[in-house]
Protein backbone atom coordinates (compact mmCIF):
# COMPACT_ATOMS: atom_id res chain seq x y z
CA UNK A 1 0.00 0.00 0.00
CA UNK A 2 1.47 3.56 -0.97
CA UNK A 3 1.80 6.23 2.09
CA UNK A 4 -0.56 7.94 -0.09
CA UNK A 5 -3.44 5.88 0.07
CA UNK A 6 -3.02 4.84 3.36
CA UNK A 7 -2.88 8.56 5.08
CA UNK A 8 -6.17 8.68 2.81
CA UNK A 9 -7.49 5.76 4.06
CA UNK A 10 -6.92 7.13 7.45
CA UNK A 11 -8.13 10.21 7.03
CA UNK A 12 -12.04 7.80 6.28
CA UNK A 13 -11.55 6.32 9.09
CA UNK A 14 -11.52 9.25 11.42
CA UNK A 15 -14.13 11.10 9.43
CA UNK A 16 -16.27 8.03 10.06
CA UNK A 17 -15.96 7.80 13.41
CA UNK A 18 -16.19 11.77 14.02
CA UNK A 19 -20.02 10.91 12.24
CA UNK A 20 -20.76 8.14 14.91
CA UNK A 21 -19.95 10.20 17.60
CA UNK A 22 -21.49 13.32 16.05
CA UNK A 23 -24.84 13.15 17.07
CA UNK A 24 -25.04 11.05 20.31
CA UNK A 25 -22.00 13.21 21.74
CA UNK A 26 -23.56 16.39 20.76
CA UNK A 27 -26.78 15.68 22.25
CA UNK A 28 -25.74 14.29 25.54
CA UNK A 29 -23.67 17.75 25.59
CA UNK A 30 -26.81 20.05 25.30
CA UNK A 31 -28.57 17.52 27.79
CA UNK A 32 -25.93 18.38 30.00
CA UNK A 33 -26.16 21.90 30.19
CA UNK A 34 -29.81 22.35 29.72
CA UNK A 35 -30.57 19.94 32.41
CA UNK A 36 -32.01 21.77 36.32
CA UNK A 37 -30.52 18.67 37.97
CA UNK A 38 -27.80 17.69 39.96
CA UNK A 39 -25.77 14.71 40.45
CA UNK A 40 -24.97 14.20 44.40
CA UNK A 41 -21.25 14.41 43.27
CA UNK A 42 -21.83 18.07 41.67
CA UNK A 43 -23.85 19.03 44.87
CA UNK A 44 -20.89 18.16 47.43
CA UNK A 45 -18.67 20.09 45.19
CA UNK A 46 -20.96 23.07 45.42
CA UNK A 47 -21.28 22.47 49.44
CA UNK A 48 -17.58 22.60 49.53
CA UNK A 49 -16.70 25.84 47.16
CA UNK A 50 -20.18 27.93 48.75
CA UNK A 51 -21.56 27.82 45.51
CA UNK A 52 -25.15 28.29 44.40
CA UNK A 53 -25.52 26.20 41.34
CA UNK A 54 -29.18 27.40 40.90
CA UNK A 55 -28.66 31.04 40.76
CA UNK A 56 -28.56 33.14 37.22
CA UNK A 57 -25.82 34.86 36.30
CA UNK A 58 -25.73 38.31 34.12
CA UNK A 59 -22.75 38.24 32.17
CA UNK A 60 -20.40 40.71 34.71
CA UNK A 61 -20.79 37.46 37.35
CA UNK A 62 -19.93 34.67 35.20
CA UNK A 63 -16.52 36.83 33.91
CA UNK A 64 -16.00 37.32 37.66
CA UNK A 65 -16.09 33.50 38.22
CA UNK A 66 -14.26 32.50 35.37
CA UNK A 67 -11.18 34.96 36.59
CA UNK A 68 -11.28 34.66 40.03
CA UNK A 69 -11.04 30.64 39.16
CA UNK A 70 -8.51 30.74 36.83
CA UNK A 71 -6.44 33.20 39.06
CA UNK A 72 -6.80 30.60 41.73
CA UNK A 73 -5.24 27.92 39.36
CA UNK A 74 -2.61 30.27 38.44
CA UNK A 75 -1.30 30.73 41.71
CA UNK A 76 -1.66 27.57 43.13
CA UNK A 77 0.22 25.63 40.01
CA UNK A 78 3.11 28.27 40.29
CA UNK A 79 3.12 27.57 44.54
CA UNK A 80 3.17 24.09 43.98
CA UNK A 81 6.26 23.65 41.08
CA UNK A 82 8.18 26.55 43.33
CA UNK A 83 7.21 24.44 46.38
CA UNK A 84 8.20 20.82 44.08
CA UNK A 85 11.93 19.97 46.32
CA UNK A 86 10.09 19.34 49.51
CA UNK A 87 6.92 17.23 48.49
CA UNK A 88 6.53 13.90 48.19
CA UNK A 89 6.71 11.62 45.18
CA UNK A 90 8.80 14.30 43.32
CA UNK A 91 11.52 11.77 41.93
CA UNK A 92 13.88 14.14 43.24
CA UNK A 93 13.74 16.81 41.32
CA UNK A 94 13.91 20.18 42.68
CA UNK A 95 11.88 23.12 42.65
CA UNK A 96 11.17 25.04 39.38
CA UNK A 97 12.72 28.40 38.48
CA UNK A 98 10.26 31.40 39.45
CA UNK A 99 9.91 32.74 35.13
CA UNK A 100 9.48 29.16 34.27
CA UNK A 101 7.04 28.51 36.98
CA UNK A 102 5.35 31.35 35.88
CA UNK A 103 5.21 30.28 32.27
CA UNK A 104 3.99 26.92 32.93
CA UNK A 105 1.04 28.03 35.63
CA UNK A 106 -0.14 30.74 32.80
CA UNK A 107 0.47 28.05 30.20
CA UNK A 108 -1.53 25.20 32.23
CA UNK A 109 -4.44 27.31 33.47
CA UNK A 110 -5.05 29.23 30.02
CA UNK A 111 -5.59 25.79 28.21
CA UNK A 112 -2.05 26.22 26.29
CA UNK A 113 0.02 24.05 27.68
CA UNK A 114 3.13 25.16 26.16
CA UNK A 115 5.75 23.67 27.92
CA UNK A 116 9.98 25.29 28.01
CA UNK A 117 10.96 21.99 29.96
CA UNK A 118 11.23 18.77 29.72
CA UNK A 119 8.74 17.16 31.35
CA UNK A 120 10.65 14.02 32.13
CA UNK A 121 13.61 15.79 33.68
CA UNK A 122 11.93 18.33 35.69
CA UNK A 123 8.23 17.38 37.11
CA UNK A 124 7.62 14.97 39.49
CA UNK A 125 4.66 13.09 40.35
CA UNK A 126 3.02 15.17 42.49
CA UNK A 127 3.35 18.37 39.89
CA UNK A 128 2.10 16.03 36.61
CA UNK A 129 -0.64 14.33 38.45
CA UNK A 130 -1.98 16.73 41.26
CA UNK A 131 -1.42 19.89 39.57
CA UNK A 132 -0.91 19.76 35.35
CA UNK A 133 -3.98 17.10 35.10
CA UNK A 134 -6.30 18.76 37.12
CA UNK A 135 -5.90 22.00 35.01
CA UNK A 136 -5.93 19.92 32.21
CA UNK A 137 -9.51 18.92 33.36
CA UNK A 138 -10.37 22.18 34.36
CA UNK A 139 -9.60 24.49 31.91
CA UNK A 140 -11.03 22.66 29.15
CA UNK A 141 -14.50 23.37 31.07
CA UNK A 142 -14.17 26.92 31.55
CA UNK A 143 -13.61 27.22 27.40
CA UNK A 144 -16.81 24.78 27.10
CA UNK A 145 -19.19 26.77 30.38
CA UNK A 146 -17.91 30.20 28.34
CA UNK A 147 -19.23 28.84 24.83
CA UNK A 148 -22.51 27.31 26.39
CA UNK A 149 -22.90 31.11 28.02
CA UNK A 150 -22.25 32.35 24.31
CA UNK A 151 -24.90 30.03 23.22
CA UNK A 152 -27.51 30.90 26.00
CA UNK A 153 -26.89 34.61 24.71
CA UNK A 154 -28.45 33.71 21.27
CA UNK A 155 -31.30 31.58 22.68
CA UNK A 156 -32.30 33.60 25.40
CA UNK A 157 -34.39 36.60 25.16
CA UNK A 158 -35.36 40.01 27.66
CA UNK A 159 -32.63 38.89 30.26
CA UNK A 160 -29.41 39.22 30.51
CA UNK A 161 -28.34 35.86 32.68
CA UNK A 162 -26.38 33.57 30.99
CA UNK A 163 -26.65 30.80 33.50
CA UNK A 164 -24.45 29.78 36.24
CA UNK A 165 -20.67 29.49 35.71
CA UNK A 166 -20.08 27.53 38.85
CA UNK A 167 -22.56 25.15 37.52
CA UNK A 168 -21.48 24.88 33.87
CA UNK A 169 -17.72 24.14 34.82
CA UNK A 170 -18.93 21.20 37.42
CA UNK A 171 -20.94 19.69 35.05
CA UNK A 172 -18.11 20.00 32.15
CA UNK A 173 -15.90 18.44 34.11
CA UNK A 174 -17.60 15.48 36.19
CA UNK A 175 -20.25 14.35 32.90
CA UNK A 176 -18.24 15.16 29.96
CA UNK A 177 -14.47 15.43 30.42
CA UNK A 178 -13.80 12.76 32.80
CA UNK A 179 -15.87 9.93 31.40
CA UNK A 180 -14.36 10.15 28.13
CA UNK A 181 -11.36 10.50 29.70
CA UNK A 182 -11.37 7.62 31.85
CA UNK A 183 -12.59 5.30 28.92
CA UNK A 184 -9.81 7.09 26.65
CA UNK A 185 -7.02 6.37 29.01
CA UNK A 186 -8.11 2.41 29.37
CA UNK A 187 -7.80 1.98 25.61
CA UNK A 188 -4.56 3.79 25.72
CA UNK A 189 -3.10 1.56 28.31
CA UNK A 190 -4.30 -1.48 26.32
CA UNK A 191 -2.80 -0.32 22.65
CA UNK A 192 0.91 0.01 25.36
CA UNK A 193 0.56 3.80 26.95
CA UNK A 194 2.34 2.93 30.60
CA UNK A 195 0.32 4.16 33.71
CA UNK A 196 2.05 3.88 36.79
CA UNK A 197 3.86 5.75 39.33
CA UNK A 198 7.32 4.27 39.23
CA UNK A 199 10.63 5.98 39.82
CA UNK A 200 13.76 7.05 37.46
CA UNK A 201 15.30 3.84 35.60
CA UNK A 202 18.26 3.44 33.79
CA UNK A 203 18.10 1.95 30.53
CA UNK A 204 21.32 0.45 29.19
CA UNK A 205 24.52 2.06 28.25
CA UNK A 206 24.48 4.70 25.74
CA UNK A 207 28.59 6.60 24.43
CA UNK A 208 29.57 5.72 27.63
CA UNK A 209 26.74 6.46 29.72
CA UNK A 210 22.98 5.45 30.97
CA UNK A 211 20.06 7.04 29.36
CA UNK A 212 17.23 7.48 32.01
CA UNK A 213 13.48 7.24 31.66
CA UNK A 214 10.78 7.78 34.26
CA UNK A 215 7.62 6.09 34.40
CA UNK A 216 3.99 8.17 35.83
CA UNK A 217 0.58 8.32 35.08
CA UNK A 218 1.26 8.63 31.53
CA UNK A 219 -2.04 7.21 29.85
CA UNK A 220 -4.40 9.11 31.96
CA UNK A 221 -3.16 12.61 31.08
CA UNK A 222 -2.80 11.84 27.72
CA UNK A 223 -6.11 11.54 27.60
CA UNK A 224 -7.39 14.45 29.00
CA UNK A 225 -4.72 16.30 27.07
CA UNK A 226 -6.25 15.30 23.68
CA UNK A 227 -10.12 15.33 25.13
CA UNK A 228 -9.85 18.72 26.50
CA UNK A 229 -7.59 20.29 23.67
CA UNK A 230 -4.77 20.78 26.35
CA UNK A 231 -1.70 19.51 24.39
CA UNK A 232 0.88 19.42 27.14
CA UNK A 233 2.79 16.17 26.97
CA UNK A 234 4.48 14.27 30.21
CA UNK A 235 7.93 13.39 28.02
CA UNK A 236 9.42 16.34 25.79
CA UNK A 237 8.91 14.56 22.91
CA UNK A 238 4.80 14.61 23.64
CA UNK A 239 2.98 12.50 21.50
CA UNK A 240 5.82 11.35 19.29
CA UNK A 241 6.43 9.27 22.27
CA UNK A 242 6.00 5.72 22.41
CA UNK A 243 4.90 5.83 26.19
CA UNK A 244 2.49 8.45 25.44
CA UNK A 245 1.46 6.84 21.56
CA UNK A 246 2.75 3.45 21.03
CA UNK A 247 1.14 2.57 17.82
CA UNK A 248 -0.49 3.70 14.82
CA UNK A 249 -3.69 2.66 16.18
CA UNK A 250 -3.28 5.32 19.41
CA UNK A 251 -2.54 7.75 16.73
CA UNK A 252 -5.18 7.58 14.98
CA UNK A 253 -7.36 7.40 17.97
CA UNK A 254 -5.56 10.60 19.38
CA UNK A 255 -6.46 12.54 16.57
CA UNK A 256 -10.04 11.29 17.29
CA UNK A 257 -9.90 12.44 20.86
CA UNK A 258 -9.01 16.07 20.16
CA UNK A 259 -11.24 16.71 17.64
CA UNK A 260 -14.62 14.70 19.19
CA UNK A 261 -16.03 17.74 21.17
CA UNK A 262 -15.22 20.55 19.30
CA UNK A 263 -16.62 19.07 16.34
CA UNK A 264 -19.76 17.31 18.83
CA UNK A 265 -19.86 20.99 19.82
CA UNK A 266 -21.76 22.41 17.04
CA UNK A 267 -24.69 20.05 17.59
CA UNK A 268 -24.85 20.98 20.98
CA UNK A 269 -25.22 24.72 19.16
CA UNK A 270 -27.78 23.85 17.33
CA UNK A 271 -30.02 21.79 19.78
CA UNK A 272 -29.51 24.27 22.65
CA UNK A 273 -29.92 27.45 19.90
CA UNK A 274 -33.75 25.52 18.39
CA UNK A 275 -32.11 24.96 15.05
CA UNK A 276 -30.06 22.24 13.77
CA UNK A 277 -29.42 23.54 10.81
CA UNK A 278 -27.64 26.33 11.84
CA UNK A 279 -25.12 23.85 13.61
CA UNK A 280 -24.52 22.01 10.77
CA UNK A 281 -24.11 25.30 9.03
CA UNK A 282 -21.01 26.02 11.93
CA UNK A 283 -20.15 22.34 11.12
CA UNK A 284 -19.88 22.83 7.21
CA UNK A 285 -17.52 25.76 7.67
CA UNK A 286 -14.99 23.88 10.36
CA UNK A 287 -15.38 20.81 8.30
CA UNK A 288 -14.31 22.53 5.00
CA UNK A 289 -11.39 24.54 6.27
CA UNK A 290 -9.80 21.40 7.91
CA UNK A 291 -10.29 19.25 5.27
CA UNK A 292 -8.85 21.77 2.98
CA UNK A 293 -5.77 22.12 5.43
CA UNK A 294 -5.23 18.38 5.46
CA UNK A 295 -5.12 18.44 1.88
CA UNK A 296 -2.38 21.28 1.49
CA UNK A 297 -0.17 19.26 4.34
CA UNK A 298 -0.25 15.73 2.40
CA UNK A 299 0.49 17.62 -0.91
CA UNK A 300 3.24 19.60 0.60
CA UNK A 301 4.59 16.96 2.48
CA UNK A 302 4.23 14.00 -0.01
CA UNK A 303 5.60 15.71 -2.66
CA UNK A 304 8.72 14.46 -4.26
CA UNK A 305 11.16 17.26 -4.67
CA UNK A 306 14.65 14.93 -4.94
CA UNK A 307 15.97 11.41 -4.43
CA UNK A 308 15.19 11.41 -0.65
CA UNK A 309 11.75 12.32 -0.80
CA UNK A 310 11.10 9.77 -3.51
CA UNK A 311 13.06 6.95 -1.22
CA UNK A 312 11.09 8.14 1.80
CA UNK A 313 7.65 8.11 -0.09
CA UNK A 314 7.32 12.11 1.51
CA UNK A 315 9.57 14.35 3.98
CA UNK A 316 10.00 12.30 6.59
CA UNK A 317 12.63 14.24 8.63
CA UNK A 318 10.93 14.55 11.84
CA UNK A 319 7.92 11.84 11.66
CA UNK A 320 7.91 8.67 12.97
CA UNK A 321 8.20 5.41 10.98
CA UNK A 322 5.93 3.41 12.87
CA UNK A 323 3.13 6.72 11.81
CA UNK A 324 4.14 8.11 8.77
CA UNK A 325 4.18 11.48 6.43
CA UNK A 326 -0.25 10.95 6.26
CA UNK A 327 -0.89 10.10 10.24
CA UNK A 328 1.60 12.95 10.88
CA UNK A 329 0.21 15.56 8.28
CA UNK A 330 -3.02 14.71 9.63
CA UNK A 331 -2.25 15.02 13.43
CA UNK A 332 -0.32 18.51 12.31
CA UNK A 333 -3.31 20.29 10.66
CA UNK A 334 -5.62 18.70 13.02
CA UNK A 335 -3.82 19.89 16.53
CA UNK A 336 -3.14 23.48 14.98
CA UNK A 337 -6.55 23.91 13.89
CA UNK A 338 -7.59 23.18 17.55
CA UNK A 339 -5.81 24.40 20.73
CA UNK A 340 -4.26 21.43 21.31
CA UNK A 341 -0.90 21.71 20.95
CA UNK A 342 0.11 17.66 21.03
CA UNK A 343 2.57 16.56 18.04
CA UNK A 344 3.37 13.67 16.77
CA UNK A 345 6.17 15.10 14.56
CA UNK A 346 8.55 18.07 14.87
CA UNK A 347 7.00 20.97 12.86
CA UNK A 348 10.49 22.40 12.27
CA UNK A 349 11.24 19.56 10.13
CA UNK A 350 8.27 19.59 7.87
CA UNK A 351 8.75 21.65 4.18
CA UNK A 352 8.73 24.90 4.22
CA UNK A 353 4.91 25.47 3.00
CA UNK A 354 4.09 22.58 5.30
CA UNK A 355 5.58 24.58 8.49
CA UNK A 356 3.24 27.96 7.75
CA UNK A 357 -0.28 25.85 7.09
CA UNK A 358 0.44 24.65 10.45
CA UNK A 359 1.50 28.33 11.60
CA UNK A 360 -1.84 29.72 9.45
CA UNK A 361 -3.79 26.62 11.18
CA UNK A 362 -3.44 28.90 14.64
CA UNK A 363 -3.99 32.10 13.14
CA UNK A 364 -7.01 31.36 12.14
CA UNK A 365 -7.43 31.69 15.68
CA UNK A 366 -8.24 27.77 16.01
CA UNK A 367 -11.90 27.67 15.12
CA UNK A 368 -11.85 24.79 12.57
CA UNK A 369 -12.99 22.87 14.89
CA UNK A 370 -10.99 24.75 17.47
CA UNK A 371 -10.55 24.26 21.23
CA UNK A 372 -13.40 22.59 23.78
CA UNK A 373 -15.37 25.31 23.68
CA UNK A 374 -13.26 28.22 22.39
CA UNK A 375 -13.82 26.86 18.84
CA UNK A 376 -17.53 26.98 19.00
CA UNK A 377 -17.13 30.39 20.09
CA UNK A 378 -14.66 31.52 18.06
CA UNK A 379 -16.46 30.41 15.28
CA UNK A 380 -19.72 32.19 16.50
CA UNK A 381 -17.77 35.65 16.57
CA UNK A 382 -16.69 35.18 12.97
CA UNK A 383 -20.41 33.63 12.15
CA UNK A 384 -21.25 37.86 13.53
CA UNK A 385 -18.52 39.26 11.78
CA UNK A 386 -19.92 37.49 8.41
CA UNK A 387 -23.66 38.70 8.86
CA UNK A 388 -22.31 42.53 9.48
CA UNK A 389 -20.12 42.26 6.44
CA UNK A 390 -23.54 40.49 4.28
CA UNK A 391 -25.51 43.80 5.81
CA UNK A 392 -23.02 46.07 4.52
CA UNK A 393 -23.24 44.58 0.80
CA UNK A 394 -27.42 44.57 0.94
CA UNK A 395 -27.53 47.59 3.55
CA UNK A 396 -29.96 46.07 6.17
CA UNK A 397 -29.36 45.71 9.44
CA UNK A 398 -27.74 42.65 9.94
CA UNK A 399 -29.14 39.43 12.01
CA UNK A 400 -27.69 36.25 13.29
CA UNK A 401 -30.39 33.73 14.97
CA UNK A 402 -33.03 36.37 15.28
CA UNK A 403 -30.76 38.96 17.23
CA UNK A 404 -29.77 42.04 15.37
CA UNK A 405 -26.08 42.61 15.26
CA UNK A 406 -25.82 46.42 16.07
CA UNK A 407 -23.12 48.47 17.25
CA UNK A 408 -22.25 47.42 20.75
CA UNK A 409 -22.40 43.90 19.10
CA UNK A 410 -20.19 44.15 16.39
CA UNK A 411 -17.52 46.40 18.54
CA UNK A 412 -17.44 43.17 21.26
CA UNK A 413 -16.97 40.72 18.31
CA UNK A 414 -14.02 43.17 16.78
CA UNK A 415 -12.17 43.63 19.81
CA UNK A 416 -12.02 39.83 20.57
CA UNK A 417 -10.70 39.43 16.34
CA UNK A 418 -8.20 42.25 17.15
CA UNK A 419 -6.46 41.08 20.25
CA UNK A 420 -5.11 38.05 19.48
CA UNK A 421 -3.01 39.52 16.04
CA UNK A 422 -1.93 42.17 18.03
CA UNK A 423 -0.62 39.95 20.79
CA UNK A 424 1.21 38.08 18.17
CA UNK A 425 2.61 40.63 16.05
CA UNK A 426 3.73 43.09 18.68
CA UNK A 427 5.66 40.15 20.82
CA UNK A 428 7.80 38.75 17.71
CA UNK A 429 8.47 42.09 16.37
CA UNK A 430 9.94 42.54 19.72
CA UNK A 431 11.88 39.41 20.04
CA UNK A 432 13.43 40.51 16.28
CA UNK A 433 14.47 44.00 17.38
CA UNK A 434 15.96 43.19 20.52
CA UNK A 435 19.59 41.19 20.56
CA UNK A 436 19.13 39.05 23.63
CA UNK A 437 15.59 36.97 22.15
CA UNK A 438 17.48 36.02 19.08
CA UNK A 439 20.03 34.07 20.54
CA UNK A 440 17.73 31.59 21.22
CA UNK A 441 17.39 31.22 17.41
CA UNK A 442 18.79 27.59 16.30
CA UNK A 443 18.53 28.94 12.50
CA UNK A 444 19.00 32.11 10.64
CA UNK A 445 17.10 33.58 8.35
CA UNK A 446 13.52 32.98 7.31
CA UNK A 447 13.56 29.43 9.09
CA UNK A 448 14.31 31.57 12.41
CA UNK A 449 12.43 33.97 12.15
CA UNK A 450 9.26 31.16 11.44
CA UNK A 451 10.38 30.07 15.22
CA UNK A 452 9.63 33.27 16.87
CA UNK A 453 6.57 33.65 14.78
CA UNK A 454 5.33 30.36 15.56
CA UNK A 455 6.03 30.50 19.56
CA UNK A 456 3.84 33.90 20.23
CA UNK A 457 1.30 32.48 17.48
CA UNK A 458 1.19 29.03 19.85
CA UNK A 459 1.10 31.06 23.22
CA UNK A 460 -1.38 34.18 21.77
CA UNK A 461 -3.70 31.07 20.66
CA UNK A 462 -3.38 29.29 23.26
CA UNK A 463 -2.43 26.34 21.12
CA UNK A 464 0.93 25.16 23.05
CA UNK A 465 2.78 23.08 20.60
CA UNK A 466 6.41 24.35 19.66
CA UNK A 467 8.06 24.94 16.24
CA UNK A 468 11.07 23.22 17.64
CA UNK A 469 14.82 24.83 17.19
CA UNK A 470 13.88 27.93 19.58
CA UNK A 471 15.33 27.36 23.03
CA UNK A 472 12.32 28.82 24.71
CA UNK A 473 13.23 28.47 27.92
CA UNK A 474 14.94 32.32 28.93
CA UNK A 475 13.58 34.76 31.00
CA UNK A 476 12.67 36.62 27.70
CA UNK A 477 10.66 34.11 26.83
CA UNK A 478 9.25 32.65 29.37
CA UNK A 479 7.60 36.08 30.78
CA UNK A 480 6.33 37.61 27.35
CA UNK A 481 5.17 33.80 26.23
CA UNK A 482 3.75 33.43 29.43
CA UNK A 483 2.09 37.34 29.67
CA UNK A 484 0.71 36.47 25.97
CA UNK A 485 -1.02 33.37 26.90
CA UNK A 486 -3.01 34.63 29.67
CA UNK A 487 -3.93 37.63 27.51
CA UNK A 488 -4.48 35.41 24.37
CA UNK A 489 -6.77 33.31 26.57
CA UNK A 490 -8.91 35.85 29.15
CA UNK A 491 -9.38 39.09 27.52
CA UNK A 492 -11.18 37.95 24.26
CA UNK A 493 -13.50 35.65 26.80
CA UNK A 494 -14.87 39.40 28.38
CA UNK A 495 -15.72 40.67 24.85
CA UNK A 496 -17.02 36.73 24.46
CA UNK A 497 -19.05 37.31 27.57
CA UNK A 498 -19.94 41.01 27.02
CA UNK A 499 -21.91 40.18 23.44
CA UNK A 500 -23.44 36.88 24.96
CA UNK A 501 -25.01 39.47 27.78
CA UNK A 502 -25.95 42.21 24.94
CA UNK A 503 -27.53 39.21 23.11
CA UNK A 504 -29.33 37.65 25.99
CA UNK A 505 -31.21 41.72 26.45
CA UNK A 506 -32.49 42.01 23.37
CA UNK A 507 -35.54 40.93 22.05
CA UNK A 508 -36.06 38.66 19.28
CA UNK A 509 -36.87 39.88 15.79
CA UNK A 510 -39.04 37.49 13.33
CA UNK A 511 -37.26 36.25 9.89
CA UNK A 512 -38.08 38.17 6.62
CA UNK A 513 -37.83 38.00 3.33
CA UNK A 514 -34.67 40.27 3.26
CA UNK A 515 -33.33 38.02 6.41
CA UNK A 516 -29.83 36.21 5.54
CA UNK A 517 -30.69 32.33 5.68
CA UNK A 518 -27.58 31.28 7.89
CA UNK A 519 -28.05 27.99 7.63
CA UNK A 520 -27.67 27.97 3.75
CA UNK A 521 -24.47 26.96 2.08
CA UNK A 522 -24.22 30.04 1.28
CA UNK A 523 -23.64 31.42 4.57
CA UNK A 524 -21.02 28.86 4.94
CA UNK A 525 -19.04 30.16 1.74
CA UNK A 526 -19.17 33.37 3.07
CA UNK A 527 -18.34 32.63 6.34
CA UNK A 528 -15.08 30.82 5.18
CA UNK A 529 -14.40 33.40 2.61
CA UNK A 530 -14.61 36.11 5.56
CA UNK A 531 -12.16 33.88 7.91
CA UNK A 532 -9.41 33.72 5.65
CA UNK A 533 -9.72 36.95 3.61
CA UNK A 534 -9.57 38.53 7.42
CA UNK A 535 -6.74 36.17 8.47
CA UNK A 536 -4.53 36.72 5.35
CA UNK A 537 -4.91 40.45 5.53
CA UNK A 538 -3.66 40.64 9.00
CA UNK A 539 -0.70 37.95 8.62
CA UNK A 540 0.20 38.12 5.72
CA UNK A 541 3.16 40.18 5.77
CA UNK A 542 4.90 38.10 8.60
CA UNK A 543 3.84 34.87 6.74
CA UNK A 544 5.84 36.01 3.73
CA UNK A 545 8.77 36.64 6.14
CA UNK A 546 8.91 33.55 7.09
CA UNK A 547 7.47 30.10 6.01
CA UNK A 548 6.56 31.45 2.53
CA UNK A 549 9.96 32.38 2.08
CA UNK A 550 11.54 29.72 2.86
CA UNK A 551 8.68 27.50 1.10
CA UNK A 552 9.10 29.47 -1.97
CA UNK A 553 13.29 29.02 -2.28
CA UNK A 554 13.38 25.62 -1.52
Amino acid sequence: MSPVLAGVLQLLALIAALALAYVPLGDYMAKVYSSDKHWRVEKWIYKGIGANPNTEMRWPAYLRGVLAFSAVGVLFLYLLQRLQGHLPGSLGFAAIDPDQAFNTAASFVSNTNWQSYYGEQAMGHVVQTGGLAVQNFVSAAVGIAVAVALVRGFSRSRTGELGNFWADLVRGTIRILLPISVIAAIVLVACGAIQNFSGIHSVGQFMGGSQQWNGGAVASQEAIKEVGTNGGGYFNANSAHPFENPTPFSNLFEIFLLLVIPFALTRTFGRMAGSLKQGYAILATMATIWLGFIALMMWTEFAHHGPAFQIAGGAMEGKENRIGVGASSIFAVSTTLTSTGAVDSFHSSFTGLGGGITILGMQLGEIAPGGTGSGLYGMLIMAVIAVFIAGLMVGRTPEYLGKKIGTREIKFAACYILITPALVLVFTAAAMALPTPGHSMTNSGAHGFSEILYAYTSGANNNGSAFAGLNADTQWFNSTIGIAMLLGRFLPMVFVLALAGSLAEQKPVPATAGTLRTEKPLFTGLLVGAILIITGLTYFPALALGPLAEGLAS
